[in-house]
């Protein structure tokens, strides 16, 4: 028996259109349920953070070394602050010969993670040292480099490149490897020998000057400073001190009780324009006040001759002393001459005269001075002098 919508075309059309416009609507309603596992209440991983790009590298020569000098960046592309210091990645490349950078030789040839930029900020900015080895300024001395740097908040994305900086390494003098100081009353005394060659171990040219640089250091740090200059914390960072033409220092500005770094550097003329070496090694020193005021002078004293109701006396005085850090005076006294004698005074006189109310009649008594600073240096007695208390007349 034939199906009666054979009979009838426009029946059969309807029905198929009718099966048609359901599976239709069961896809559409699988491709909801299936999008839905994703949809409201459920989150999605965040996007990583990329931080905008560095606009104003700087780049200069230090010695064997480039300085860069940069702004950190503080907000994503997206306007937000960034919650942490991002690490920074350093490139270096090279110049086309039409002295454009070629984007082809760009590597990256240092990583500072960010929990460690806080070694090497200054100020609002960020400085870095980036190490030229001697082999790199032997083969290609005289050259220029090319530097961009970029930051990475994230593993999974960094920031655009920075401005390229280009600056152009010239041989410099070696480093100094000795570095001496000693310390007097008035100066900080430093001596070092002239270096002979560049750092890539061609002959010296001619030396301009030597340049003295002073910092004050965290007297807990100076033993891993002395190693590596790094590992110095600064109260105050290095500092141009002056300069001399000879391999001798005398600074006269230093203070008693604080730790000082120094450094030298040579210099010499590259194309008309001066060139510094790295630093020396460096010199640590803390000062320490053990220097005595000079003994005093021009003692001399009187007697104050006594009545029937006051007792005799003996008013010494003497010359003041031009220390600066002069605290003040101690008197002895003694029964013997060329004995050292007993301290009379129980605190430091401020000024250069003492009167002895304790003396007895018909006794010779010998005195002398001593002048004590700040830091409790005493120095040696002054000359004596002898002071005879005669009885008071009746």
């Amino acid at each position: 028996m034939k199906n009666r919508d054979s009979r009838n075309p426009e029946a059969l059309w309807i029905r198929r259109s009718r099966i048609s416009c359901f599976e239709i609507s069961a896809a559409f309603l699988l491709f909801l349920l299936v999008a839905g596992c994703g949809a409201p209440g459920e989150p999605t991983p965040p996007s990583p953070p990329i931080p905008v790009a560095v606009a104003d590298l700087a780049a200069q020569q230090a010695g064997d070394a480039v300085q860069l000098t940069f702004t950190l960046p503080t907000k994503t592309l997206a306007g937000e602050h960034l919650t942490d210091a991002p690490a920074i990645e350093i490139l270096r490349g090279t110049l086309k010969p039409d002295g454009s950078p070629d984007i082809k030789s760009f590597r990256a040839v240092e990583t500072i993670p960010g929990a460690l930029l806080g070694e090497y900020r200054t100020a609002d900015k960020v400085q870095i040292i980036n190490r030229i080895t001697a082999d790199e300024l032997r083969v290609h001395p005289d050259r220029a480099i090319a530097y961009r740097v970029r930051t990475r908040a994230s593993r999974k994305r960094a920031s655009a490149d920075s401005n390229t900086a280009i600056v152009r390494i010239r041989p410099v003098p070696e480093r100094i490897t000795a570095l001496h100081a000693t310390v007097t009353e008035s100066a900080v005394e430093l001596s070092w020998s002239a270096p002979t060659r560049t750092s890539s171990g061609d002959p010296l040219p001619a030396i301009s000057e030597y340049r003295v640089y002073r910092g004050e250091v965290d007297p807990a740090s100076a033993d891993a400073a002395a190693n590596d200059l790094s590992q110095a914390k600064w109260k105050s960072p290095l500092a141009f001190l002056g300069s001399v033409h000879v391999e001798t220092y005398r600074d006269t500005a230093f203070d008693f009780g604080k730790t000082y770094l120094y450094t030298v550097r040579t210099v010499i003329s590259a194309d008309g324009s001066p060139v510094e070496s790295s630093d020396s090694v460096p010199a640590i020193v803390g000062p320490r006040d053990v220097f005595p005021p000079s003994a005093p002078q021009g003692l001399v004293g009187a007697i104050i001759v006594g009545s029937p109701t006051n007792a005799p006396e003996v008013e010494l005085s003497w010359s003041i002393n031009t220390e600066t850090d002069l605290a003040g005076y101690r008197v002895y006294r003694s029964d013997q001459q060329d004995a050292p004698g007993k301290l009379v005074t129980t605190d430091l006189l401020l000024s250069p005269v003492y009167r002895d109310t304790s003396v007895q009649p018909g006794h010779t008594y010998w005195y002398s001075v001593t002048a004590v600073d700040r830091s409790g240096n005493e120095s040696t007695p002054s000359a004596s002098v002898a002071a005879e208390v005669a009885q008071p007349s009746s």
